[in-house]
């Protein structure tokens, strides 16, 4: 079944009562059983939830796994994942890595005896300086927030699987559309699915695809035991932003390229991050393991002033100033005091997350309108 197809229909069943097209939305907290234990399948609606399976089953199928496991945020997902290890376990992850993980990483599971080693994954060799008995997980994000990078999942794959480690993968900038890391040796894909997957900035939502049946059961164990799991009026907005996803996302390839290009002879521009770009850095990667190449671009201005970065950003009349991606809707950022604000100021700058860097989630608006109010607001 092809990508499209996949979209409308994979996991999705006719209700059974009226033969409504659409999932209906189960609000129930509970379900009744015939005697103790005599159910079909539904006790509690934090365990399972008729709308929310027909939504895993759906995103699973988009990513080629054999399980989905739906949250309440993308960062309940990664609090799954992180809940697999042990104190004195050790997390291998990437120098630039979106700030709420980072955060989650830090703040929260180092508090916990798991010891996490950021580092450049742009070159997977660099994993061999820091692996070792201990190292349970390599998290990956590709391309990453907010500079773009790209890392090689075969490559990874690869060493995850020499070492006994489990490969995990942020797959949110670039979607099941763009990219699918199961099919690249990928252990567990995560999906912030406010983002491409909801698609019309009204969920919070975050999803775990694998295909292993034990990593299943684990992260599933954890899933209904620790209860972030979402409603089933989430779940059926969400049904409903996917079966538009393969439309929406070959419209945000097509402005993202065309304000890339833009932004690169604006002379007022010093640097763009966007991996179709053939002198980006692990661009034949880039094209290798994706179908194209997403509608996140980051990019610096000349002056390097963080105020000049503020009035660009205030300056916009289509885009809109928030936090957030993936939308229909034009966004910009200013990473360095929204999203990634919790990041120590140092180690931003190493990775190129400077006061004077912008970010831009390009939605599905006109391109003339989005070309001409970059260009009113760069002046």
């Amino acid at each position: 079944m092809k990508f499209a197809t996949k979209a409308l229909h994979a996991g999705v069943e006719p209700d059974p009562t009226t033969g409504a097209i659409m999932t209906p939305i189960y609000q129930t907290s509970t379900f009744v059983q015939a005697s103790p234990g005599n159910h079909k399948g539904y006790a509690y609606a934090r365990g399972k939830n008729p709308t929310r399976n027909q939504l895993e089953k759906n995103i699973a199928a988009l990513e080629n796994a054999k399980h989905g496991l739906c949250f309440s945020s993308g960062m309940g997902a990664t609090d799954a994942v992180i809940k697999l290890l042990r104190p004195g376990d050790e997390v291998i992850t990437g120098d630039d890595l979106y700030g709420g993980t980072y955060r989650m990483f830090t703040k929260v599971f180092a508090n916990y005896g798991i010891k996490f080693h950021f580092i450049n994954l742009t070159d997977v060799n660099n994993i061999s300086k820091y692996i070792n008995e201990k190292t349970k997980l390599i998290w990956v994000e590709t391309p990453t927030n907010p500079t773009m990078q790209v890392v090689d999942i075969s490559a990874c794959s690869v060493i995850a699987k020499k070492h006994g480690c489990v490969l995990a993968v942020d797959n949110t900038f670039a979607s099941p559309y763009l990219q699918n890391p199961i099919d690249m040796g990928a252990d567990i894909v995560m999906h912030s699915v406010t983002k491409y997957l909801g698609g019309h900035s009204d969920v919070i939502m975050g999803a775990l695809c694998m295909n292993d049946d034990k990593l299943h059961e684990q992260l599933a164990f954890i899933h209904n035991s620790c209860g972030a799991t979402p409603g089933p009026m989430d779940s059926f907005l969400v049904l409903r932003g996917i079966k538009t996803l393969h439309l929406r996302m070959e419209r945000h390839c097509f402005n993202g390229r065309k304000i890339a290009e833009f932004l690169k002879s604006h002379p007022k521009v010093d640097k763009v991050y966007w991996p179709g770009f053939a002198e980006h850095p692990n661009h034949e990667i880039a094209k290798k393991q994706m179908r194209d190449f997403g509608g996140m671009i980051s990019f610096d201005i000349k002056s390097k002033s963080k105020e000049d970065a503020f009035k660009i950003a205030s300056s916009v009349k289509v885009f809109s100033l928030a936090e957030s991606l993936g939308g229909v809707e034009s966004l910009v950022n200013h990473p360095a005091t929204m999203t990634h604000a919790s990041v120590p100021a140092d180690e931003r700058a190493r990775v190129g997350v400077t006061d004077s860097l912008l970010r831009l989630s390009v939605g599905v608006e006109d391109i003339d309108d989005l070309l001409e109010d970059l260009k009113q607001a760069l002046g």
